[in-house]
């Protein structure tokens, strides 16, 4: 199988404020959010990255798609440098975070044609793949609504759609489910099954395990920045379930009982 992406020890430290230090009760000035970390998804899988909040899980995700730079380490996507080549990294991926914020008085029909435009993406392809995907998600009957009159799963759909105006054969999925409604949990889901079929790799992070159960082909288990197992699905729930595996990795790798 062909390795499409690939990290080789990243690491990424943040400052911490004096309120942030009394918050989480440290006298310590930084926290170490990515350590040393090392991950490879193939061609045409779902790979999830597995962990509890504060795991790191977001700051890798934010790394690959170029958003934030590596203290130390690289990631290669599809043979690119997230340090060196940034924008052709980002011209070969679709990033999605639940962070994302739409600007309330826009309409998810200007969005979309924002971003095509700057994908470079011919106007007559813009057009037939925008109403394809509007339809699918059942954006078209709200083209012209403001997004502050959108539902919340209403929302999260344009940011899909959004995210993937350009077609790219990678796409990063943060909590790509998270604040969701069952129905339209299901139908982001339901569409990211469809991606893989299309021979698509998609990368998402989540601490749903019966969402990595469903999806993923392979996952990793992040636990402080750290990854403490890497395997396929089948490998890693062939004695226990998956949420049994995880929290004896949780348990052994912080000391703690669970």
């Amino acid at each position: 199988m062909k390795v499409i992406l690939k990290t080789e020890g990243l690491c990424k430290t943040f400052k911490l404020s004096a309120k942030q230090q009394k918050l989480q009760n440290t006298k310590k000035k930084t926290i170490t959010a990515v350590d040393n970390l090392n991950f490879e998804a193939y061609e045409g899988e779902i790979y999830g990255l597995l962990g509890p909040n504060g795991a790191g899980k977001t700051t890798t995700l934010r790394i690959l798609a170029t958003l934030i730079k590596a203290d130390n380490g690289d990631a290669l996507v599809d043979g690119s440098s997230v340090k060196n080549e940034p924008d052709t990294v980002r011209s070969k991926i679709g990033f999605l975070t639940s962070e994302l914020k739409l600007e309330d008085f826009f309409t998810p029909n200007y969005l979309f044609d924002f971003f095509a435009k700057i994908h470079h993406i011919d106007p007559e392809v813009s057009k037939k793949r925008k109403e394809e995907l509007f339809k699918k998600f059942g954006i078209d009957e709200f083209a012209e609504v403001k997004v502050a009159n959108l539902s919340t799963g209403m929302k999260q759909k344009t940011s899909l759609v959004i995210s993937i105006v350009h077609d790219p054969n990678i796409i990063i999925f943060d909590e790509p489910t998270n604040g969701l409604d069952v129905l339209t949990a299901k139908v982001v889901t339901d569409f990211l099954t469809e991606l893989k079929a299309q021979g698509k790799t998609i990368i998402i992070s989540t601490h749903i395990f019966s969402l990595v159960e469903k999806l993923c082909d392979r996952a990793g288990v992040i636990i402080n920045g750290k990854m403490v197992v890497c395997d396929t699905l089948k490998n890693l729930t062939a004695e226990k379930p998956l949420e049994d595996v995880f929290f004896d990795l949780y348990a052994e790798s912080a000391g703690v009982k669970v």
